[in-house]
């Protein structure tokens, strides 16, 4: 079949040859093929240099041949992502939950972590609890942890109720119970006990993702240092050696050329290639030249494009819940309803993409720091964040507009 509009796709067929412009691992491939069998990728690559003949059994009804105005990027992966669609990773109850990971592998993130909220332990360990179970089905990449030992005075929309100073205790307690699920943690490195609690993440292969701060520069450094230390010394198998930093900008004390805080450390050691800073280009939480500036700054491989969706992603305003925290949604931007703060995004990862090219990114490093980038910081190079042989049949369809038309998981047309 040769699709001339919007292309008729099957569930049903394990072997899939479709061609189109490639946009992957920073580079573009015009004429480009993608054969697909038994979930893999088999061939990724100019069309011209694949054998046909050598895709046995293939049937001429599998061929999608997209028009000249699409493009075939990696499913993207999202490390900071607290649900969408009406469901609610912080409230850790498994109806929600699974209606917001439907939504988001439609909308094109094939891969992504289940964030929660700073809550009281027992809610921690049940949201725990429930995403291990999802992660084991294949639906979560793992887990991330946004608290509970963060600033009282950078607390965002985190419940400063439940705010926590470093307790190596509880930390082991939630690190036993996620069985390996926990990916990722976001901590203020200013509070007392920081240094040991970071010490007790790289131990156990938590990557440590420095936010809801309040520090100055060198203790930023510092502990994005002893982060990157402790990572490379603990040696796991498909854990980055590279810390994140959470939200950058958000959550912090603006830079200032007295008072540089924490911004400045993270700019400069991404930039040097120690660390990967996360940027919620939706055109809300950050002017879209920033987003360009730091682009241009520290490049496109240190930088991780997340969502920090909650509940009103893919939804009109009105009012959600993040949580347990009351939140509106008013001309897309979502607010806690206790303190007017912005409560997370309302954007998908491909509206963060677009977001991201119209501030003046290139659509290739745009579409690198929300695919291959994100892969790596969770070791998943191997196996997602690119079309390459021998990975994992994630594929997303878009116009020249960044508009979706197509979404292929695990070799499977779901969208």
């Amino acid at each position: 079949m040769t699709a001339t509009d919007q292309p008729t796709f099957s569930s049903a067929p394990v072997r899939h040859l479709i061609t189109g412009t490639i946009v992957t691992d920073a580079t573009v491939i015009e004429d480009g093929l993608v054969a697909v069998e038994d979930g893999r990728i088999v061939f990724s690559g100019v069309a011209a240099e694949f054998d046909e003949g050598s895709f046995e059994g293939f049937e001429e009804s599998l061929r999608t041949d997209l028009p000249s105005e699409r493009y075939l990027v990696p499913g993207f992966v999202d490390v900071h992502c607290h649900g969408g669609n009406g469901g609610d990773f912080p409230g850790a109850e498994e109806a929600s939950a699974r209606k917001a990971i439907d939504f988001l592998h439609r909308s094109g993130t094939t891969t992504f972590l289940a964030s929660m909220v700073t809550a009281p332990r027992e809610d921690l360990l049940r949201g725990i609890e429930l995403f291990v179970r999802l992660a084991d089905e294949g639906l979560v990449a793992g887990i991330h942890l946004e608290g509970p030992f963060l600033s009282h005075a950078r607390c965002g929309a985190q419940n400063p109720e439940f705010l926590l100073e470093p307790d190596l205790g509880l930390l082991n307690e939630l690190v036993e119970a996620a069985a390996g699920k926990l990916a990722t943690m976001t901590y203020a490195p200013e509070l007392p006990g920081a240094a040991e609690l970071v010490d007790l993440m790289t131990f156990h292969g938590v990557t440590p993702s420095l936010g809801h701060t309040d520090c100055d520069d060198a203790t930023a450094a510092t502990s994005l240092a002893a982060a990157r230390e402790g990572l490379e010394s603990a040696g796991f198998d498909g854990v980055s050696s590279l810390p994140t930093v959470t939200h950058l900008f958000n959550g912090m004390p603006p830079m200032h050329h007295r008072a540089p805080g924490p911004v400045a450390a993270c700019l400069r050691t991404a930039q040097e290639g120690k660390a990967v800073l996360e940027l919620i280009a939706d055109g809300t939480h950050l002017d879209p030249r920033m987003v360009a500036t730091v682009f241009q700054l520290v490049g496109a491989s240190n930088i991780v494009l997340v969502t920090d969706s909650m509940a009103a992603a893919g939804l009109s305003d009105g009012n959600y819940m993040l949580g347990p925290s009351p939140v509106t949604v008013t001309n897309g931007v979502a607010t806690l309803d206790s303190t007017g703060s912005i409560a997370g995004g309302t954007a998908t990862m491909l509206d963060v993409v677009r977001h991201t090219v119209r501030a003046g990114v290139g659509l290739a490093d745009a579409v690198s720091s929300a695919t291959a980038v994100p892969a790596a910081v969770l070791g998943l190079s191997d196996e997602l964040g690119g079309l390459r042989r021998g990975l994992r049949a994630d594929l997303v369809v878009v116009d020249k507009e960044l508009r979706l038309a197509a979404v292929l998981r695990n070799g499977d047309w779901i969208a």
